[in-house]
């Protein structure tokens, strides 16, 4: 799996004409063969980060060249990021734990991982 973790500041004055692009942004990417999920957090000082998953490198060099997606990053750089920030990262190791309540009779999963 391959994540990328984006990190941005908005210019002051850009959201209501951002949020419909990057919207419109989350739909496209959903339509990537290898697309897996992601996800935005924006920080109390500002900062956004969105963590986004693909299957494979290809799948995100799909993303990565995509024309709309190429023409909202120039965008986003021409107008609407003060500053912005990518890294590209390979999952090394994955664990997933869910704290569910079971019944009192019934045996956890034990970790194969």
């Amino acid at each position: 799996m391959i994540v990328t973790i984006f990190r941005s500041r908005l210019n002051p004055g850009v959201e209501d004409e951002y949020r419909p692009m990057a919207k419109h942004m989350s739909e496209l990417a959903r339509t990537i063969p290898g697309y897996v999920s992601h996800k935005g957090f924006v920080a109390e000082d500002g900062e956004r980060v969105t963590i986004v998953e693909f299957e494979t490198e290809e799948a995100l060099q799909e993303w990565r060249l995509h024309p709309e997606h190429a023409k909202a990053k120039r965008r986003g750089i021409q107008s609407f990021f003060s500053d912005y920030k990518f890294q590209i990262c390979t999952v090394i190791r994955d664990r997933v734990w869910m704290c569910t309540r079971r019944p009192a009779n019934s045996q956890p999963v034990p970790d194969v991982g």
